[in-house]
């Protein structure tokens, strides 16, 4: 904010909101509660001023959440967006925070665990240290109130420091319901994993380094240099060392790369520890999850202990003047083991990330300051916040009357199906969100392989020519309506686009496809690739696109499909920038298990290559 001025806010959201309807930042599914103050002190000694801040802080949200307690304890009624009212118990399920105020709410002081009792001598375990409970940091704090009082900071400091807290005498979570019976307001499971900050940060603040350190920035830098543009991910022109300010973003398209990109330059059993950790994060982000993938993430991060000592001898672990650091005392390598009982507990990690939260600055905190005069900054926000909540209510509501959704009728109506697929979203949200009369304009995600199957049963009066959509079980193509080249010789192509056997491949392309044609089904992409110089070709032109849209469906588990990627071929020239043509490339499976629609996972059935050769 302008002016020098900071403010804390406090968002609240319900966990009993499908993630997929309360991760979308347009949805709404956040609203400030509070902004908590951030005072300044008259004592010039910093510890004593931030032990001052972190009770603040904690006194605030006893405040605030007061309510919330006493709906924990004995229930309130409140009333469903339909208007009936509802008996409901408010537990404390999840905080999202960063590390430090994650540390600062659990009461802990710096360099120790909020989630264990591990402090920093301890963070490179390779196994889960004790939890740290609620009932052990309450009887901790009972035992320093027996020996100083807790307004007398320097000496309370000096106590609380031998038990490795940070001073506050009163937790804001110590009287919600069930926290000292270690069932639900408890540190250790209601500070759940963060993926932004306790993975992406993580992977960026240390796994980054240690390969920079392994294989050299200039190198590393070079062969970032080298990777082909995909269209939908950042290309790192002057490569990741000199990157300063990164979002989470550019962790993602780093971390993507990262394993190939060092592969060949660093030692293997380093290698090994970062592509397990790799393989630990990207565990850790599936939005549905069963015991056999959590087994494989504790055999991931199992792997990575195993072969960190690599990175030690290779001197990739190096300290403040570049000096060799012989431990892995990183906090959030330990915040790793807590994980899989989390997921346990709460649920897919990947729902509690703060991505939402922090987009949530910016639209509660900054762009409503933007419309102040500069002056009174919490009424003004408060006010600006308050009229955008209730025009879009009205709006909302005068829409569904206008449009006559009757979600009354959708409220009551669970299915078994509905029971057993947990991750859909309920009918009567994919239509209000779907309806742009609603809801407003939103990115739509189109079905390429409803449009594909819909092409097999019309009227070939009724279908446009040529075919632009085509699918398989498991990925889908479409087409743009006009070509880029709309009419061209086999050969002036094959030589456009220096692909010397265009003319073989379209030989055994129809061939194949002749079995097909003759049964009435549509083309089948894929098959074992044969000459077949005999066969003539029915044509002597073809249209050439440039680009192709892929659609396919989710691989995490979930039923549903991505949103299209695009995928590019464009032939060499000088003034375009591309000197030797854009090729893209993907691996595609096509071959499904015969009682689940999602892919078979790994490298497993046929696959076949997409690419254009050169």
């Amino acid at each position: 904010m302008t002016g020098n001025r900071i403010a804390h806010p406090l968002l609240l959201s319900l966990a009993n909101i499908h993630s997929q309807v309360r991760n979308k930042a347009s949805h709404q599914a956040f609203t400030l509660i509070a902004l908590l103050p951030c005072p300044k002190f008259l004592t010039k000694q910093d510890n004593l001023r931030g032990i001052l801040e972190n009770r603040t802080i904690h006194h605030c949200l006893d405040i605030v959440c007061e309510p919330l307690k006493i709906a924990a304890r004995i229930g309130a009624m409140m009333s469903d967006p339909i208007g009936n009212l509802r008996f409901c118990f408010t537990p404390l399920v999840s905080y999202i925070a960063d590390t430090p105020e994650a540390a600062m709410l659990a009461g802990v002081a710096g360099k120790t665990s909020h989630l264990t009792m591990a402090s920093e001598s301890s963070f490179g375990n390779s196994v889960q240290n004790e939890p740290r409970t609620a009932s052990t940091t309450l009887a901790q704090l009972a035992a320093i109130a027996s020996l100083v009082c807790p307004w007398d900071l320097a000496e309370y400091r000096k106590v609380a420091k031998t038990f490795r807290l940070n001073g506050v005498h009163e937790l804001f979570w110590r009287d919600w319901f069930l926290a000292q019976s270690n069932n639900i307001a408890n540190p250790y499971r209601f500070l759940t994993p963060e993926i932004l900050h306790h993975h992406h940060k993580q992977f960026w603040d240390h796994d980054c380094k240690w390969c920079i350190r392994l294989v050299s920035a200039a190198e590393i830098d070079f062969r970032f240099t080298l990777l082909q543009p995909i269209v939908g991910f950042r290309y790192f022109a002057s490569g990741i060392s000199q990157l300063r300010q990164v979002t989470g973003r550019d962790h993602r398209n780093v971390e993507r790369y990262i394993v190939a990109i060092i592969a060949d330059a660093a030692p293997k059993d380093c290698v090994i520890a970062i592509q397990s950790l790799m393989v630990f994060r990207y565990y850790a982000q599936i939005p549905v999850l069963d015991d056999t993938m959590l087994v494989r993430a504790v055999t991931a991060l199992k792997t990575f202990h195993d072969h960190k000592a690599a990175l030690l001898d290779a001197g990739a672990r190096v300290g403040k003047r570049n000096r060799h650091m012989d431990h892995f005392n990183v906090p959030k390598l330990e915040f790793m083991h807590s994980l899989v009982p989390s997921i346990k507990w709460t649920g897919a990690a990947i729902q509690w990330s703060a991505d939402v939260t922090e987009h949530a600055h910016i639209t509660e905190i900054k762009n409503p300051s933007d419309s102040t005069n500069n002056q009174n900054y919490d009424q003004q926000i408060c006010r600006y916040l308050d009229r955008k909540e209730k025009r879009r209510d009205f709006d909302l509501a005068t829409s569904i009357c206008e449009k006559g959704v009757d979600i009354a009728s959708h409220t009551n109506e669970v299915t078994e199906e509905d029971a057993r697929t947990e991750d859909q979203v309920p009918a009567w949200i994919e239509e209000l969100e779907t309806n742009e009369e609603l809801t407003g304009p939103s990115r739509r995600l189109p079905d390429f392989f409803t449009d594909a199957q819909l092409l097999l049963v019309m009227p070939p009066s009724d279908i446009i020519f040529p075919l632009r959509t085509f699918a398989l079980p498991s990925v889908a193509f479409r087409l743009n309506r006009r070509p880029d080249i709309n009419r061209i010789g086999i050969d002036d192509l094959a030589n456009k686009f220096k692909i010397p056997d265009l003319r073989r491949a379209l030989q055994d392309y129809v061939r194949s496809a002749q079995p097909s044609l003759i049964a009435g089904m549509g083309h089948r992409v894929g098959g074992v690739r044969r000459a077949a110089s005999d066969v003539q070709l029915p044509f002597d032109d073809l249209s050439v696109w440039y680009s192709v849209r892929v659609q396919r469906r989710c691989s995490d588990g979930t039923v549903g499909l991505t949103y299209p990627q695009k995928m590019l071929a464009v032939p060499p020239s000088d003034t375009s920038g591309w000197k030797h043509g854009r090729y893209d490339v993907a691996i595609i499976s096509y071959k499904f298990d015969d009682h689940d629609v999602t892919p078979s996972l790994g490298l497993q059935g046929i696959y076949f290559l997409v690419c254009s050769a050169r």
